[in-house]
């Protein structure tokens, strides 16, 4: 596997505290069927970006189709980041990003990649 291209354990958001901190002081902005909730923060253990991904219990019950958008959001976010990944190094900033999933039912991979690849440019431009 191609490294620029994988997805750590450090990647991902597991202090309660920064998740708390996103959720509360974050700056948000929509690509349907995403909600993306973003902070600016100081690189943490070497990775600009650290992500969180949520699919609310409201949206699908069984957690089987959860577990399967969760999985099509951090595969999209893998195949996607490596441009915002790129720009925030190059300018030592760091990102904390929480990607809720708000659509009313279940969306193919290419409609998710879709609008991952809309979001991250966005997400590029609002942190330079």
């Amino acid at each position: 596997m191609n490294p620029e291209h994988s997805f750590t354990k450090a990647e991902r958001i597991s202090i309660q505290k920064e998740i708390d901190l996103l959720f509360e002081a974050g700056n948000s902005f929509l690509v349907y069927p995403l909600r993306i909730i973003y902070l600016q923060k100081k690189p943490v253990s070497g990775v600009p970006v650290s992500i969180l991904v949520s699919v609310p219990k409201k949206r699908f019950k069984r957690a089987v189709k959860r577990n399967r958008v969760k999985r099509w959001i951090r595969e999209s976010y893998r195949l996607n980041k490596n441009t915002l990944c790129e720009s925030l190094a190059a300018a030592d900033k760091g990102l904390l990003i929480a990607f809720v999933y708000v659509g009313k039912g279940l969306y193919d991979f290419a409609i998710l990649e879709a609008a991952m690849k809309k979001a991250l440019p966005v997400l590029t431009e609002k942190s330079a």
